[in-house]
């Protein structure tokens, strides 16, 4: 099946100043989404696996292409997410499924030489809907200053029929972090560091 893409859409902002304070390093934080026709809208599909295995290898070769070039390199995105957002015809599970396989998000890993999971939402709304990623660490799920959250919309995105899927990337933490790491509390509450639901 041929993957109708209506348009792809770029989005980037600079932190210069955070809590009245120049920042060290200006924190980066982009996305790209593609803009594409929902394969399964106006019936119910039993079985979404077939179109899945088809359309995330050539969305997440698109976009991690895209994003890695935004970023300037693959080797500047240290915190990285992703997201859908699928138009009121269609069922979130749609969207999910787009993001949540292999066959999409591993083509993001393997390019940023990730060890963490790709954080994500995924939800139903109209044009102009909030896209919202939620990001973390590329290596480093406790490493607090990367939990990131970028957010923006697309004015004429998603129509009903359509879906829209994302990457996110950020170039570092939060200017000025200091609420520490997982680790610390872990071990002020006497859990294992590399079992932290054990007592």
């Amino acid at each position: 099946m041929d993957i109708q893409i209506r348009k792809i859409v770029s989005f980037e902002e600079e932190t210069l100043i955070e809590g009245n304070k120049v920042a060290d390093k200006p924190l980066r934080m982009f996305a790209v989404a593609a803009i594409v026709k929902n394969p399964w809208v106006g019936e119910f599909v039993e079985n979404l696996r077939p179109v899945v295995r088809d359309y995330g290898p050539q969305l997440g070769a698109l976009l991690t292409e895209k994003i890695c070039a935004l970023a300037g390199g693959a080797d500047k995105i240290e915190a990285f997410g992703k997201a859908a957002v699928v138009g009121l015809s269609g069922e979130v599970e749609h969207a999910s499924a787009l993001i949540h396989t292999l066959h999409f998000g591993n083509h993001y890993r393997e390019a940023v030489q990730a060890k963490s999971f790709l954080s994500f939402t995924n939800t139903r709304g109209t044009a102009n809907a909030p896209i919202v990623i939620p990001m973390m660490d590329k290596n480093d799920g406790g490493r607090r200053s990367h939990y990131l959250t970028l957010q923006f919309n697309i004015n004429d995105a998603p129509c009903d029929d359509e879906i829209v899927v994302v990457l996110g990337g950020a170039s570092g933490g939060r200017p000025h972090h200091r609420i520490g790491d997982r680790y610390e509390e872990l071990k002020e509450l006497g859990h294992d560091i590399d079992n932290p639901a054990a007592v």
